[in-house]
């Protein structure tokens, strides 16, 4: 019998460095929301791709950061629990806004556990497709005589160049072990997790500034119905009432677009038709109130 691998592989990075994106590639599917802001990801999504020889689990990371509130800080707890759990870590940068990682290598927590650890470490370099051929190469070396990475690998997650590479460093590295989720299990979360995160990611690309930074979505009521549509009730949760008055705009315009594009998103995701019904929710402070977060399910991982 051939050998089966098995393991846990963390994608670490700025804020907006493509993690995301480059799951999504790996996985061949859309699993993590993705947009142009830093910030998208808030909590660890698992993505499990599994093949006959092999069974890959990847975890999404929301970006690294230095916590400025307590939101933050709970992001940050899932990013150093994803480093822990891993089998293979691999860092991604993006070359066109920190061509040789400066800002991510400054970065306290890399420098002080990723760095240090004793995994097998492979250097993604996003968006290469932006770069000539010269300063691309030019790059590679000069990670390649850092010597603390396995591999230096040049992708555009975006394009879909050099994933299979990637996918090939990872499953060299993996250890050998049965798989631990079913074949057709593509990720841990709930269609409702999903849901909610669809809804957010049309508040990042609709919305401006700290708005969508400001909201949370939460799936209220979730009615899975055999002869008519699927009712999803969501709360777009908001810090201040200004806030609130913005999400619903003139007329109730602005909340009028956020139901429309994430119900088609919605229904392309699930497979079938829905009624999405939308309310906002004002509450004050939430980034930084402990029980609030809990609720939430920003909780501090054992």
């Amino acid at each position: 019998m051939t050998e089966h691998k098995t393991g846990y592989v963390a994608i670490l990075g700025l804020p907006n460095s493509g993690k995301s994106t480059l799951l999504n590639a790996l996985l061949g599917q859309k699993l993590s929301i993705t947009t142009s802001k830093p910030q998208t990801t808030r909590k660890r999504i698992l993505g499990i791709l599994s093949e006959e020889s092999y069974q890959i689990i990847f975890l999404d990371t929301p970006g690294i950061l230095s916590p400025a509130y307590l939101l933050q800080e709970k992001m940050m707890e899932d990013v150093k629990s994803s480093l822990d759990d891993a089998d293979v870590i691999i860092l991604i940068i993006d070359v066109k806004e920190d061509p040789q990682a400066e800002t991510l290598f400054n970065q306290e927590f890399v420098k002080a556990s990723v760095f240090k650890s004793k995994k097998p470490k492979m250097l993604v370099l996003n968006k290469v497709d932006l770069l000539t051929q010269e300063r691309a190469t030019e790059l590679i070396k000069i990670f390649e005589a850092k010597k603390i990475f396995d591999e230096v690998i040049p992708i555009s997650a975006s394009l879909n160049f050099n994933i299979q590479r990637v996918r090939e460093e990872i499953i060299r590295h993996l250890a050998e072990g049965p798989k631990l989720f079913p074949d057709d299990q593509v990720t841990d979360e709930s269609e409702r997790f999903f849901v909610s995160e669809i809804i957010r990611e049309k508040i990042l690309e609709i919305y401006r500034d700290e708005i969508p930074y400001s909201c949370e979505v939460l799936i209220v009521e979730f009615k899975e119905r055999e002869t008519s549509k699927h009712f999803i009730s969501a709360e777009v949760v908001v810090e201040r009432e200004s806030q609130k008055a913005i999400i619903i705009g003139k007329v109730g315009s602005a909340i009028k677009k956020l139901g429309e594009v994430s119900r088609k998103s919605i229904e392309e995701f699930l497979q079938r038709e829905v009624f999405l019904e939308l309310r906002v929710k004002v509450r004050k402070k939430w980034r930084s109130d402990e029980n609030l977060l809990k609720s939430f399910g920003y909780t501090k991982k054992e």
